[in-house]
């Protein structure tokens, strides 16, 4: 297989040295809630798409067959980020750069474009916009947020979040609508479900 080693520095490692200097100098307590968010905040994601499918269990089958739909179109964003990543061999900017970062850098080998965080983030977001737009509202700012963050602790340079949220949108931008063909089979299982209700009286 043949990789494409590019050096991310001179695409925008700029930006990413002003943006880290940045981060060692606003408040503590800034840091601190951005790094639990870069940690923790794609549990938001799972979350609403969990709301997708509590809200839409009464509603038309096609929602439903949507929200259904969300988590299987986000793990296949992220496995198809995961194969982009074996492409290219860029190594983080943390590393490269040896900026201070608010995260520790990771090791060899864990390749840097693209982010798997954007990817994910905004793969949920598109499939719950599609899904739910009250719901979609909350997850896109999310979704965005989540990118910033991962520039912000160090973990990526700006165009690895940037084709990140661009790969995990079209993904779901894609497969998303695909899922309403499943609405037949929504009804079905609705209708056997009913059934024994029925019989019962």
């Amino acid at each position: 297989m043949h990789h494409l080693a590019f050096g991310g520095a001179s695409i925008d490692g700029g930006p990413y040295l002003w943006i880290t200097a940045l981060a060692q100098r606003v408040p503590h307590g800034l840091n601190t809630l951005i790094t639990y968010w870069t940690d923790y905040g794609l549990a938001l994601f799972a979350v609403l798409m969990l709301l997708g499918w509590w809200r839409a269990r009464h509603g038309a089958s096609r929602t439903m067959a949507l929200a259904l739909a969300a988590p299987v179109v986000v793990v296949t964003a992220f496995l198809a980020d995961d194969l982009v990543k074996t492409f290219f061999d860029e190594q983080r900017p943390c590393r490269t750069l040896h900026a201070v970062t608010l995260e520790a850098c990771p090791g060899p080998g864990d390749w840097s474009f693209p982010s798997n965080h954007a990817t994910i983030a905004a793969a949920a977001a598109v499939a719950l916009l599609l899904c739910d737009r009250r719901l979609g509202r909350i997850a896109v700012p999310a979704a965005l947020l989540m990118a910033a963050s991962r520039v912000w602790v160090g973990a990526h340079y700006p165009h690895d979040v940037a084709a990140g949220l661009a790969a995990g949108s079209l993904v779901a931008g894609a497969l998303t609508p695909l899922a309403r063909r499943a609405a037949p089979a929504v009804d079905r299982i609705r209708a056997s479900r009913l059934r024994p209700l029925v019989a019962a009286r």
